[in-house]
This record gives C-alpha cells, structure tokens and sequence, in this order.
C-alpha cells in the first residue's frame, strides 16, 4: 500500500488539535513531539488508514497502541525535562518510547513478549531514535541496573503498583499508572515521591491490557 506521508501528516496534525489539545492537553512539548512522531509507522500495515482516529489499536500478541489522547495525558502528567531519564513498561510497538525520547534525556523501555521487545528495536532504529533503549523482561522488575528514574510510566494496567518501580524512582520522581484489574475498574493514577512516601492522584477511568508476568502473582 502506497502511504501519501502529506496527507498522514495533515491527519496527525489535526489529530493534536482536534483529539488532544482541546481535551486539556497544554504541554506544549508533549503536543510538539506527537506532531513528530509518525504513529502510522508504528501500527500493523492493515490498520495505518485507522492510525489517528481517536481509539487504540492491536500491535499483536494481545497488546494495543494506546488512543493517542492517553497517550498525551500519561506524557504530560510525567512533566518530563530534557536532562530526565524515563522507565517505560510496556514497549509495545515502541510509539509511547519514541515520544518521550523527543522530551528527556533517555528513555528505557522494558517489554514482556519477547518477539514485541525485538521488532520495537528495529523499528526505533529505523527512524532514527538513538536514545532509546529496549529490553525483553518482566516489568514488574523495572530496570535496577539503570536506576534512579525520574519519570516512571506503565503503559498496562496492575492492581497493585510493584514495590521495585516505587524504588527505582527518583526523588521527587513521577511515576504514572493505571491501577485496576483487567476485568475491574481502572483508575490513571500520577504518584509523586515525597522522600519515602508516594502521594496519589486519581487522574480519571482508563481500560487498559493487562500487566504480566510477576505482578499476577503478587496482587493480593
């Protein structure tokens, strides 16, 4: 299929305004870097005409791209500078990485099925993003080897927040999440670590894909 990269850009374009800057969304460098980052380029071939529309879709093995609204409020809440680094669970199909990458220093990005964690870096490498940095794990784990992180996000949603992320974040770091059960409610939650206390804040009902691996088996 032959991509008219124009007319995919007037659509993202009109994506930000009409989608994310008019639903509350005022950061202007997070509305910058979605502008730059192409998210039909990070979505199956069959589904780049559906690639600004206002819903998440499947990247395959039951994981989703996220609406980009979400998208924009989670990088939002982050309050990321450039001199940052960010802990991302849940690559996917590396799109929400690509855009933190434009708003901090570097960005780690954890992902639970291997072969999603293996075509993420390739396409990250394709488009030039060099400050990003994949692995395949259990995100229930985070990155311990490369913490402290500033920002923290979850990109799936666990009823429990895993005590190793409250750890590897920063002081003063942001860690933001979605807190609920895959059949329950879910709630997009901003923590803000106070010394040895996190301070919780409801953002608003979300639903998303389920975190894997340890978190199942630790959500008592």
């Amino acid at each position: 299929m032959k991509i008219d990269e124009v007319y995919l850009a007037r659509l993202r374009s009109a994506m930000v305004e009409q989608q994310i800057a008019l639903r509350g969304v005022r950061d202007q460098r997070v509305l910058d870097a979605i502008r730059k980052v192409p998210r039909h380029m990070f979505v199956p071939p069959e589904f780049v005409p559906e690639a600004y529309n206002d819903y998440p879709l499947p990247v395959g093995k039951g994981q989703t791209i996220s609406q980009p609204y979400i998208v924009a409020q989670m990088t939002e809440l982050l309050e990321l500078k450039r001199e940052e680094r960010v802990l991302e669970i849940g690559t996917g199909s590396g799109y929400q990485a690509a855009i933190l990458s434009l708003l901090c220093a570097e960005v780690f990005t954890v992902e639970f099925v291997e072969e999603l964690a293996r075509t993420a870096t390739e396409r990250l490498k394709e488009l030039g993003y060099r400050n990003i940095h994949v692995r395949a794990g259990d995100g229930y784990d985070g990155w311990p080897d490369e913490a402290p992180f500033e920002g923290i996000v979850v990109t799936a949603a666990t009823p429990i927040v895993p005590e190793p992320l409250k750890a590897q974040l920063a002081a003063s770091g942001r860690l933001v999440v979605p807190v609920g059960s895959e059949f329950g409610d879910q709630t997009l939650t901003l923590y803000r670590r106070q010394g040895r206390e996190f301070k919780a804040v409801p953002i608003e009902p979300v639903r998303f894909v389920p975190l894997r691996g340890k978190v199942e088996k630790n959500d008592e």
